[in-house]
């Protein structure tokens, strides 16, 4: 696999077949870049679970921090690890040493460890490396272009407003997408000029 440049069908191929995420190093501090994703992807409907034995005791919208991935005590499809690349493989192994291990191991942005992803591809795991699963949902899923990032695609005809509920690219439904303050007034206006 060449981790430099990933086909978006990979991606794509990720982000609709798993259900469950575990991300460690979740933060429930809400100006972190971790709690966002977490919220984000919540919000799409991923069983998100908090891995930060920092934080146990506190909760992340509703879910319960656990110390590590043997306490979550269930099956998960994907790992998303929020550490900088010093702490992957440690991650990687005990992801690969639970009872069912999971599907994907995914590094977040400035994470890359290719010894960590060998291993866990010897293992028959697929591997991200140095990308954030929220910013790769919002591009496929075209709702990046909505929430104020160059899609660098020309186009006279703009995409429609994603909606609670609205069946996105990705083949999953949005729970909470278009809920911000300027597209509610875009929803609004529109609905009062036709």
């Amino acid at each position: 696999m060449n981790h430099d440049a990933y086909d978006d069908n990979y991606i794509r191929s990720i982000l609709n077949s798993v259900k469950s995420i575990a991300m460690v190093g979740a933060s429930p501090v809400n100006v972190r870049p971790s709690y966002f994703a977490f919220k984000y992807l919540a919000q799409r409907g991923y069983d998100m679970i908090p891995v930060n034995p920092g934080h146990v005791g506190k909760a992340l919208m509703g879910k319960p921090f656990v110390a590590s991935l043997a306490d979550i005590g269930r099956p998960i499809d994907m790992v998303d690890i929020f550490r900088n690349s010093s702490h992957i493989m440690p991650v990687v192994e005990e992801a690969l040493s639970l009872p069912q291990p999971p599907k994907v191991i995914w590094m977040q942005l400035g994470a890359r460890d290719d010894a960590a992803a060998e291993k866990a591809e010897a293992a028959g795991l697929k591997v991200v490396m140095n990308r954030c699963p929220k910013i790769e949902y919002g591009r496929l899923s075209s709702e990046i272009s909505w929430m104020g990032v160059n899609s660098r695609t020309l186009s006279s005809k703009r995409a429609p407003i994603p909606t609670q509920g609205m069946r996105l690219s990705l083949n999953r439904t949005s729970f909470g997408g278009g809920q911000t303050a300027a597209s509610d007034r875009a929803a609004k206006n529109k609905t009062e000029t036709t």
